[in-house]
């Protein structure tokens, strides 16, 4: 019988809190690259080409989250999750701190774009590490039968993040006006997150080993090649847990990060509303994700994804329409939905891929899985801001996330979705 050492609420608080800093990064950085960025990194170019260069150099982040995925990958099934979760949470937020210090085009010149590229691409690293070791930790404490919720408190730092950094974010542009935001004070959120650090540090320091890596470690059958034996024998796991992964991730960009810009540059609605609209869309989000991580458990992680792909692909056509028409309750209704059936993949998403793999290999081959597929992932708001671009019609970047989407969905028909048995 396995015992579980750490109260299971404070698991999960410890299994949130790096995605919670995750995305608190991810929407502050792209929120700035169409409001901020692109003026002061990138100022020689105009607004929508500045913009494009913003999201290409968070791309070069989620370029080298494989890079993470491999050296923490294979720490976390040698030496442990929780020394490895200490060590991401604490220097991925060091980096984004950092962001708030940078100086600007104007101070430095080209060395400004130079340094951002530089910490985004240490902080895709330590983020390489981090979702893998974070779902490990609730999944590995908790009953097998509740993999499904215990995996989706990983997935809630999502909305999580996304709600404290558009917080941050509302209230320094309340306070200042708009070019002494621009000036200094955009810095303000970024260095805010030296409070999650600490946190995020305490808690994890609060929190066992889990007890499933303990047994394997105590009957020494710690894996000694981890990546390797996943890709020899796993293969085709991999593959599939990256599957999984496109729909999800593109529909994801799209709610919290495509929407800001096409609603402030091509609705040309106020900043504000688009914010309000992610923000109240975050907290249906963040609701609702455990509760389709418990319908996973009941119904099976199958059943649950293919309905979510299905109503995701049918909605993306109707989404436009109905930021189409700057209505702002319209607006807000359409996030909500939106990121409704986005928590209906995210909220499965967790356990789906760390299930492919047995206990000895499942902080690599779920650390593989994820950074690959999250290659795709850190290229689409770029491309969905260029389709939009190059065609000047809603229905480019639409069809590239039904696209994915159907991907995801032909994959997990035809594919090898079935759980690893664990002996453990």
């Amino acid at each position: 019988m396995i015992m579980q050492h750490t109260p299971m609420p404070r698991v999960a608080a410890a299994s949130a809190i790096g995605t919670i800093l995750e995305w608190y990064d991810f929407a502050l950085y792209n929120a700035m690259s169409g409001l901020v960025f692109n003026k002061i990194f990138f100022p020689s170019f105009d607004p929508l080409v500045g913009t494009l260069l913003s999201f290409l150099t968070y791309g070069v982040g989620m370029v080298a989250r494989p890079v993470g995925g491999i050296i923490c990958g294979r720490l976390g099934d040698m030496i442990g999750r929780r020394p490895m979760l200490i060590a991401t949470v604490s220097t991925m937020g060091a980096t984004t701190a950092l962001v708030g210090l940078l100086p600007s085009y104007n101070d430095i010149g080209v060395l400004a774009p130079i340094l951002l590229v530089l910490l985004r691409f240490v902080q895709g690293i330590m983020l390489g590490g981090e979702w893998a070791g974070a779902v490990l930790l609730s999944v590995e404490h908790g009953s097998a039968k509740r993999r499904g919720l215990n995996a989706s408190w990983t997935q809630c730092g999502t909305p999580g993040g996304t709600l404290l950094a558009t917080a941050a974010l509302a209230l320094t542009t309340a306070v200042t006006s708009n070019d002494t935001f621009i000036a200094w004070a955009w810095r303000i959120p970024f260095l805010a997150s030296v409070v999650l650090i600490f946190y995020g540090v305490w808690l994890r320091a609060r929190v066992d080993e889990t007890p499933q890596f303990s047994m394997l470690k105590a009957k020494d059958e710690i894996a000694r090649a981890p990546i390797m034996e996943v890709l020899r024998v796993h293969w085709r796991r991999v593959l599939m847990g990256c599957s999984i992964k496109f729909g999800p991730d593109a529909v994801g960009a799209l709610m919290f990060v495509f929407t800001l810009t096409y609603l402030n540059q091509v609705v040309m609605v106020d900043r504000s509303l688009a914010l309000s609209a992610v923000s109240i869309g975050s907290a249906a989000n963040l609701v609702t994700i455990p509760l389709f991580g418990s319908l996973s458990d009941r119904f099976g992680r199958r059943r649950v994804y293919l309905v979510g792909i299905a109503f995701a692909i049918a909605y993306t056509w109707l989404l436009f329409r109905l930021l189409d028409t700057a209505i702002p309750i319209v607006i807000i209704l359409a996030v909500v939905i939106g990121l409704v059936i986005h928590a209906s993949l995210w909220g499965t998403q967790a356990s789906f891929i760390t299930e492919q793999f047995p206990t000895r290999l499942r902080y690599s081959g779920s650390s593989l899985s994820y950074t690959l597929a999250g290659i795709l992932a850190a290229a689409t708001p770029a491309v969905l801001v260029a389709l939009q671009s190059h065609f000047g019609a809603s229905w480019g970047p639409a069809s590239y996330v039904v696209f994915l989407l159907v991907v995801t969905g032909m994959a997990i028909i035809f594919g090898t979705t079935k759980p690893v048995d664990d002996e453990i």
